[in-house]
């Protein structure tokens, strides 16, 4: 466990620390406002730190520090720091390296634009991210008819300059051809600096000097420089017209948006110049550490804008604010050199915009979750993995897990999902409906659910199975709960009150600190957070969590409209029936609007109207079961 330092030998400044483990690893970066009340936090009861942080804690030798001079400067280098040591228990950013950017060598005699995709470097001004590099190649085509600089490598043109004879693309004017001294320096300078204010977003001062020259040319009668300019403007105008999404105003500012789950996120960031989105950036973030999603959005920013490829604007969208929001305003200061604003947008355009962001977020998360659930060897990894880690005589195949859902004891469901290879199979996907439990017992309604599963599988082994259940009674290579401990003793207890021990593992999967609980272990197994196999448990998990929630949604909106239309007049079981598969469910019924309901030819007016005012009324505040009774009694009481 690490040494505690002497708490008069900390500094009471900024700065950033290191846990270093016994082999001289750090193992862990943080920064903080003052060195001495954060370190000291550490070092205390490990039941009351999270549990990475008390395990972290637990494997680090020492704690280092540095002082700085401002808070700032402690987020900028906690950043560095992460980045040279990659510390095993700090949240890791990956860049999405499949978007490409486009990027202008600035630092070259003769500066050329080129598609790039991977690390940055120095001496190259960067434009995007892209959607795709189709896109940024046609904008790159229309840009060269009116910015003919040079794409060709160093190599070619080195070549060309010692044949003294230009390329293909001079003879078609999509090269100014300096290679044979055909421009000026200070005309391919003015045509390269154009091309970047038109990446950047700023077309107008473009489009206006252009059409100017235009325009002056023409009242001079040199009508074929006239055509030249206007072609070139057209190019611009076409070329802008590829940018799809753009404010009202022209403002400068980035839109960041993050999707996540417990374990990982995607993060979008669309860089809007001009009114106008030019690009985006996407990372992946592996959540290794315990952060609330403020520290961790402060994590995010901080590493996008520690070396931004696309510069630091005035004005910076999220959707909350950071953890210290005006020491990450004055690091944002820092990098652009000026002001910057962080803002929440709550309406409007800006707001629109953010949730487009999002969206993206969303689907980059998604792909990223299915890319690795698509991939056969993913998969096939993942069960040999499982199949390793768990001690399975086999690698399971198929793999049934389960959960359960209720509201203060009442409806309560199980749900059934089933995962064959590796891929859900949902048409084996099965519902329960709890009907020997009364009130909130979750290890009861797990097993009354897993003793109505597993008893086919007796029956079909006696031959005494009903017909069509022969798909219900194929037996799992492995039973995955969702819980801890005592939903694990729970299964136990029922496969060995039917005899099913040795022929179907079980185990299960704690969701607070991702645990797997197994027969025979006193301690829970604990798999890397990057292993395929924790990702299908946790897969599995998620499912059968949504399978179980959505169901029990369904009871209770079923249950309250139900309850709401008993003793309407006029409304009897054949009119509610018809009524309620008129409108397509009890949910869409509740929804429908007063006209809606009294323009029902066959209901009468009277009972529509009834009907509406039944299912708008008021709830009670009175809630789960025994609530009246409660009510009763303090009602009482205080008479």
């Amino acid at each position: 466990m690490a040494r505690r330092p002497p708490p008069g030998t900390i500094p009471d400044e900024p700065g950033s620390y290191q846990f270093v483990d016994a082999d001289g690893r750090v193992i862990y970066v943080g920064k903080a406002t003052s060195l001495r009340q954060r370190v000291s936090s550490y070092f205390q009861d490990p039941a009351a730190l999270a549990p990475r942080t008390a395990q972290m804690v637990e494997q680090a030798d020492h704690v280092e520090w540095m002082v700085v001079a401002s808070e700032p400067e402690a987020l900028l280098l906690e950043h560095t720091l992460i980045k040279a040591h990659q510390p095993r228990f700090n949240v890791r950013l990956k860049d999405d390296k499949s978007y490409p950017w486009l990027a202008v060598t600035v630092s070259d005699e003769w500066p050329r634009p080129a598609v790039v995709r991977g690390r940055k470097r120095k001496g190259i001004r960067y434009f995007g991210p892209y959607p795709n590099a189709g896109a940024i190649r046609q904008t790159l085509d229309l840009l060269l008819r009116s910015f003919p600089v040079r794409t060709c490598t160093d190599t070619k043109f080195s070549r060309h300059a010692r044949l003294g004879r230009p390329c293909l693309l001079f003879h078609i004017e999509r090269c100014a051809g300096p290679c044979v001294g055909a421009v000026s320096r200070q005309d391919y300078d003015a045509m390269v600096a154009d091309l970047m204010s038109f990446l950047s977003g700023d077309t107008r001062p473009l489009e206006a000097g252009l059409e100017a020259r235009m325009r002056a040319a023409a009242d001079g009668r040199d009508y074929e420089r006239a055509s030249v300019l206007r072609d070139k403007l057209a190019a611009v105008r076409s070329a802008d017209a590829v940018r799809q999404m753009q404010l009202a105003r022209p403002e400068d500012l980035d839109v960041v948006g993050v999707v996540g789950d417990e374990l990982e996120a995607a993060v979008q960031v669309f860089h809007v110049r001009s009114g106008k989105v030019v690009g985006r950036l996407a990372l992946f973030v592996d959540k290794v550490e315990d952060l609330p999603s403020p520290a961790l959005l402060s994590r995010i920013l901080a590493e996008v804008y520690a070396d931004p490829a696309a510069g630091v604007p005035r004005q910076v969208l999220v959707p909350e604010l950071p953890e210290d929001p005006e020491v990450m305003r004055a690091f944002l200061a820092g990098r652009r050199g000026g002001p910057v604003a962080l803002r929440v947008p709550v309406r409007g355009p800006k707001r629109e915009l953010l949730a487009t962001v999002e969206r993206n977020a969303a689907d980059a998360f998604a792909r990223h979750r299915l890319q690795r659930t698509a991939d056969h060897n993913s998969r096939a990894r993942a069960l040999e993995s499982l199949q390793a880690a768990l001690d399975l005589p086999a690698a399971p195949l198929r793999i049934e897990c389960y959960d359960m859902s209720h509201l203060q004891g009442s409806d309560y469901v199980g749900s059934m999902v089933v995962f064959e290879d590796g891929l859900a199979r949902t048409s084996e996907y099965r519902h329960f409906r709890v009907t020997s439990v009364a009130g909130n017992d979750d290890y009861g309604a797990m097993e009354e659910v897993l003793t109505r599963r597993l008893t086919a599988l007796v029956d079909d082994d006696a031959g005494t199975a009903a017909a069509g259940r022969r798909r219900f009674a194929y037996p799992p290579q492995l039973l995955l709960l969702d819980g801890g401990r005592g939903q694990l003793n729970v299964g136990v207890r029922v496969l060995d009150r039917l005899g099913l021990t040795d022929r179907v593992p079980v185990a299960a999967l704690a969701k607070s600190f991702e645990e797997v609980y197994l027969p025979g272990r006193d301690e829970p197994l604990r798999l890397p957070r990057r292993s395929e196999a924790l990702f299908l448990l946790q897969q599995l998990r998620d499912e059968a969590h949504r399978f179980a929630i959505s169901y029990h949604r369904t009871l209770r909106g079923r249950r309250m409209t139900e309850g709401a239309l008993d003793g309407i007049p006029g409304l009897g079981p054949r009119r509610r029936a018809r009524l309620v598969e008129q409108f397509g469910g009890h949910g869409p019924l509740r929804q429908a609007s007063r006209e809606e309901l009294l323009a029902v030819s066959w209901l009468p007016d009277r009972v529509g109207a009834t009907v509406w005012e039944r299912l708008h009324r008021p709830r009670s505040p009175a809630r789960g079961p025994g609530a009246g009774t409660v009510a009763a009694r303090r009602a009482k009481v205080d008479g």
